[in-house]
């Protein structure tokens, strides 16, 4: 393996920043000029006659674009390992699109929302369109995808059934899904923290929050992660986050957690059968081991496809947890290039 810092891409990655008109002025003042990373195969740049299809890569909750250059000991990040796949081992070439949704609470699930933005819309009306115009692009679903592991694989598997029109197959990794098990177990620690620490008001604990290194203190996942998906699942028309569960006790507050699940992907796919039966690649994997039960979501978005009779499904389960499967997603990627490649 040769040195980490002496890695020279076979393709080209193009830098942009996108001025967002519907991130302008949201709920968190968070920026809206994002960046946007644009991966191009090798050989683009040869045949300006030849387009590609396009798969788009969203992020996880926390995750903010400039972390896909993070590497762990002795691997590979995914920015090299999507170069190695298509330079060195056959895969169909594609443009590959590295998405920013980052929110100050830690991410926006994809969706548009009053507590934090409107961040599908940014996805699908402002930077599919950029990314089409400036690239020799497939302007078509058929030969469109999107992957993402964590929130950027609910992301994945909720955005083709809002926008068929757009996204022609999903590859998810571990994608959130099941509430009642990847969320739920959160909820009494989370009570406990703020009645121990913050007088059971979140205001409290956002203060004390920003006021320190983040991730310091050992209810903070939880609690953001709680908090976040509230701002994403069931906020208000005027912004108001609604938590589903009563602070003081973590009793679920049913009308609230109702809003939750609405959202859940194995929950919203008999509403969505005919978008799916559209779509030409569907990706479904993750660690046995997975610590928020995500295989368990996994193997229920599986079946709540099957029994709408979307069964063209590719599915995995592997021995892992939920960190450290950055070698899953080329397995991904491949098999989105190859459905979504036009026909010979």
């Amino acid at each position: 393996m040769p040195a980490p810092w002496s890695y020279e891409p076979a393709g080209r990655w193009a830098e942009h920043q996108v001025d967002s008109a519907l991130l302008r002025g949201n709920p968190l003042g968070d920026p809206h000029t994002r960046p946007l990373w644009v991966y191009l195969p090798p050989g683009y740049d040869d045949d300006e006659s030849r387009r590609y299809p396009s798969v788009y890569v969203i992020q996880g909750m926390t995750g903010q674009l400039d972390m896909w250059r993070n590497r762990t000991a002795f691997r590979r990040n995914f920015p090299e390992l999507l170069d190695e796949l298509f330079a060195d081992q056959g895969c169909p070439p594609a443009v590959v699109v590295f998405v920013d949704c980052w929110t100050s609470y830690g991410g926006s699930q994809f969706l548009d929302s009053p507590g934090t933005g409107r961040y599908h819309s940014y996805l699908c009306s402002e930077v599919v369109p950029f990314v089409d115009a400036e690239y020799r692009t497939i302007n078509a679903p058929a030969h469109r995808g999107i992957m993402g592991k964590s929130s950027g694989g609910y992301g994945a598997m909720v955005t083709p059934m809002l926008r068929p029109d757009l996204f022609g197959g999903l590859a998810t990794h571990a994608g959130d899904a099941l509430f009642e098990l990847c969320y739920l177990p959160e909820f009494g620690p989370v009570a406990r923290a703020l009645r121990d620490h913050y007088g059971g008001a979140y205001e409290r604990f956002w203060a004390d929050f920003r006021s320190r290194p983040a991730g310091s203190g050992k209810d903070d996942d939880s609690l953001v992660n709680a908090y976040a998906m509230a701002a994403c699942y069931s906020a208000d028309a005027d912004g108001t986050v609604r938590l589903p569960l009563d602070p003081a006790t973590g009793m679920l507050i049913p009308e609230v957690w109702e809003r939750w699940l609405r959202w859940d992907p194995v929950r919203m796919v008999p509403g969505h059968a005919e978008q799916l039966k559209s779509l030409r690649a569907i990706y479904v994997d993750a660690g046995r081991r997975d610590e928020y039960f995500l295989d368990l979501g996994a193997e229920a978005f599986r079946r709540a496809l099957a029994g709408v009779g979307v069964t063209d499904v590719h599915f995995e389960l592997f021995d892992a947890g939920h960190a450290m499967i950055e070698y899953r997603y080329p397995i991904a990627l491949r098999y989105l290039t190859e459905r979504l490649r036009p026909e010979s």
